[in-house]
């Protein structure tokens, strides 16, 4: 059974894009079949985007300071749901 989109990490999904990718440019897929691998991967694509943009959002609490340590602020409560 196929994983939902939600159950599939970055990593995965990159996978599967990769071999989209690998599939498309060997010519070996009939248009059909290429139609919808586009389609699978314009998915993918938007996944992997959405899952590093979350990633930046929870990147951009951790600050370096002028003395050069760093400090992590913690997720204001009303976006952590947005973020995970």
């Amino acid at each position: 059974m196929a994983k939902k989109k939600e159950d599939i990490s970055f990593e995965e999904a990159l996978q599967q894009l990769e071999d989209i990718t690998r599939a498309l440019e060997s010519g070996e897929l009939s248009l059909d079949d290429s139609i919808k691998a586009y389609e699978k991967g314009m998915e993918l694509k938007k996944l992997c985007t959405s899952i590093l943009e979350k990633a930046e959002q929870k990147l951009e609490y951790i600050k370096k300071q002028e003395d050069g340590s760093v400090t992590v602020e913690p997720i204001p409560e009303k976006d952590q749901d947005a973020l995970f």
